[in-house]
């Protein structure tokens, strides 16, 4: 069951809509950022549900359309290709090989490094991961016309590049 958001600005319920869970007075500052937040939760949980119907989590199907895409891979590429950090990237990989959809090689170029490279098995679980992306997509923008859809994905890719932006003028700050 769902509540009422309170009102702050343009919520949801002066939209006449239903938010999932109230935004509390401390968020009436931000909205479109509580909206966000609760819109990223809702997004990672389901897609958490289809992703181990095929026995992976969130994330490392991402690690997997990289390398399907691209072929082998160094894990620092890897690690800045999903603009994330190395620990997490370790983690992910030794599950991945551990669940046979990848394995590591020397790299014939480095002595010091070892690629990531998708093994044959994991050529079923691309079928499986872009039908789990095509649900996810569906159940995301259900009711929505082609240019609402295309409206969407460049707010979306609007909010990204001012995030993006702020985090670099952040991390530049704090360094500087």
């Amino acid at each position: 069951m769902t509540q009422s958001t309170p009102k702050a600005g343009n919520s949801a319920v002066e939209l006449g809509q239903e938010a999932t869970v109230p935004i509390p007075g401390a968020a009436r500052g931000g909205p479109v950022s509580h909206a966000i937040f609760r819109l990223a939760r809702l997004h990672r949980m389901l897609a958490g549900q289809l992703l181990r119907r095929i026995g992976l989590h969130p994330g490392q199907e991402l690690v997997m359309m990289h390398l399907w895409e691209l072929g082998s891979q160094r894990q620092a590429d890897l690690v800045r290709l999903m603009d994330s950090d190395a620990a997490t990237m370790t983690r992910t990989i030794r599950r991945l090989e551990q669940a046979g959809f990848v394995r590591r090689r020397p790299s014939p170029t480095d002595k010091r490094a070892s690629l990531i490279e998708p093994t044959a098995a994991s050529q079923a679980l691309r079928r499986e991961v872009e039908r789990a992306w095509s649900q996810l997509e569906e159940s995301s923008t259900a009711g929505f016309s082609d240019d609402e859809r295309t409206a969407a994905l460049h707010t979306l890719e609007h909010l990204e590049q001012n995030l993006a932006r702020a985090a670099a003028e952040a991390a530049g700050a704090e360094t500087g």
